[in-house]
């Protein structure tokens, strides 16, 4: 298999005879990295099979260099699964299931201790089982589960975020458990040894896999960003199924997808709830909302002091709706279509396709007021409010915060690694986002920032500001009760036929629209769209919607597809 992206096919090559004097043929085998030429240029490529029976008349060309040590066979056959399973190209697999730097060999397999034995727990209980679900609370240290992972000898440990794997793989040395840290220690992990990693470790050496855990597993940082769109969770749980050993998600708030692949173990009542923080709700339905501002009645007072506060808006800019402070309608582009902001001095459009000077298009007055301000504008009435200097974190940005009150958009809920106030300014955005999984994230959010602040013995709060107060994902805060959204949500999404008891594929791309045309009409699959470019495919059965993929062809232009996407 050539380490092309726009060939997905094999080619038969001879191993030189040369090979078999100086020792290199006896190395050649399935995975093995090696180069070749294809059409006149030389290519790094993988070896799937060995021993094949090549095309009759068909002259074979030698393989050119025999690079190094490669994925397994059980990873070549994950990587065609997993082409499959997420519509893609086999290559991008072999890539991710591949050193980091070429080897010769792997090395000998180090000497290693048994992991320190401990109290049967629920994390123990749950290995036994084969595939369970442990709901945590957000303040749960999760060593403890991973020491029950590695009881049970090499363990595949998926943790959101390489910041996170590598304390948690600092903290299983300490007990004398020898770790391969994803990507860099592949050598020691194709020797054997516990594996702990972020979202690739999924594609890391396991010759002696005993155990798999995921931590977090609702995480989206576990999904690819990239195409092919592939699930850290859905792999790992691939690899345990083939490997026939147990597997344990664990999640203070676990997906459907969790939820349905193993049964779910719960803390006792009590432990969960002291194991969340104390949420606030913060109402905001009696205040006007042409006039009132980011911050509700109230706050001030909470976040004044010396604590610190970490305040959540998930809009960047300075503004996201403006309206005349003079006649009170909203600022649009002239023939009414869409909504203008403020970028710098000028009204522009989301697009960019109109701009215009700071005034009124209905009555010509030049003061507006910011109805939905972003998180640049937030930060400078915050730091008004509390009389100090506020720090802005967005995706964007590449320094930690330094002063006491930090707002930013949610990623300023992995840049901070502790706070005593989590405030979350806008929540209804999160609860009324039009997405499919909305409910979901948005508890996600929260759960997040308990973790921020700790659990109820630690003093921690997180504070939403709402005009939804009765809305299922804060009453689940409240009550520190995440099954009031997974039985909701379970049931609409069953209703519907949405993942996880549905499947679908969101296409875009240059090519978005000629891969349309190919693809014509299959049973069981429905196309809804264009919007925004972009088409969605849903069929009942994944098995349906993969076939139906697999059987269009590619166009030449860039094509997307990403198959039961987090967000649509």
């Amino acid at each position: 298999m050539p380490d092309v992206g726009a060939i997905d096919r094999e080619f038969d090559y001879l191993i030189p005879e040369t090979w078999s004097s100086d020792g290199r043929a006896d190395r050649v085998g399935v995975g093995s990295m090696v180069r070749v030429v294809l059409h006149g240029r030389r290519v790094a490529g993988w070896i799937t099979a060995v021993d094949v029976e090549p095309p009759p008349g068909v002259k074979l060309a030698e393989i050119s260099k025999l690079s190094g040590v490669g994925p397994s066979s059980e990873m070549i056959d994950l990587s065609s699964w997993a082409a499959r399973r997420w519509a893609g190209r086999k290559v991008a697999f072999l890539r991710a299931a591949s050193p980091p730097r070429m080897l010769a060999g792997i090395p000998k397999a180090p000497a290693r201790r048994p992991a320190p034995s401990g109290p049967i727990d629920v994390f123990d209980q749950a290995f036994r089982i084969g595939s369970a679900v442990v709901r945590v609370p957000p303040s749960h240290d999760v060593s403890a589960v991973a020491l029950a992972a590695c009881r049970l000898g090499d363990a595949l440990i998926i943790v959101p975020g390489h910041a996170r794997a590598k304390m948690l793989a600092i903290v299983l040395r300490r007990s004398g458990i020898t770790v391969a840290l994803a990507p860099d220690d592949w050598p020691l992990a194709a020797a054997g040894a516990t594996v702990v990693g972020s979202r690739t470790a999924a594609w890391m050496p396991m010759p002696n896999l005993a155990a798999v855990l995921v931590i977090d597993e609702d995480d989206e940082s576990l999904k690819n960003e990239r195409t092919p769109s592939w699930h850290a969770r859905d792999v790992a749980l691939e690899r345990a199924r083939r490997a026939e050993a147990p597997v344990v998600l664990t999640s203070a708030t676990p997906s459907l997808e969790a939820l349905r692949a193993g049964k779910l173990f719960r803390p006792e009542r009590v432990a969960e709830r002291d194991g969340w923080a104390m949420v606030e709700v913060l109402d905001r339905r009696d205040e006007d909302p042409t006039r009132g501002g980011p911050f509700a009645e109230g706050l001030a007072e909470r976040i004044r002091g010396d604590q610190r506060v970490v305040c959540v808006l998930n809009r960047k800019g300075r503004s996201r709706l403006l309206a005349c402070g003079s006649c009170g309608e909203l600022v649009r582009t002239e023939d009414g279509r869409a909504p203008m902001v403020l970028v710098d001095t000028v009204l522009e459009t989301s697009d960019g396709s109109e701009s215009r000077p700071v005034v009124c298009a209905h009555c010509g007055a030049t003061a507006l007021r910011n109805l939905r301000m972003g998180v640049t504008r937030a930060r400078e009435e915050l730091a008004a409010l509390v009389g100090e200097e506020v720090d802005e974190i967005t995706s964007e940005s590449d320094s930690p915060p330094e002063s006491r009150v930090v707002i930013g958009t949610e990623a300023v809920l992995h840049r901070v690694e502790r706070a005593d106030i989590v405030v979350f300014l806008d929540l209804d955005q999160e609860l009324l986002a039009p997405r499919q999984r909305a409910a979901e994230q948005a508890l996600a959010l929260i759960a997040r920032a308990a973790r921020l602040v700790g659990g109820r013995a630690d003093g921690g709060r997180v504070v939403l500001q709402t005009r939804q107060p009765d809305h299922l994902v804060i009453q689940a805060a409240v009550r520190s009760d995440p099954s009031i959204v997974a039985t909701a949500e379970r049931d609409r999404r069953r209703e519907i036929g949405i993942p996880p008891y549905g499947s679908e594929a969101l296409v875009s791309g240059a090519g978005a629209a000629e891969f349309l045309e190919s693809f014509g009409s299959h049973a069981g699959v429905t196309v809804r769209g264009p919007l925004d470019d972009r088409w969605l495919l849903r069929a009942a059965i994944r098995d349906d919607l993969l076939d139906a993929l697999s059987a269009t062809l590619r166009p030449a232009g860039r094509l997307r597809i990403e198959v039961d996407p987090l967000r649509v």
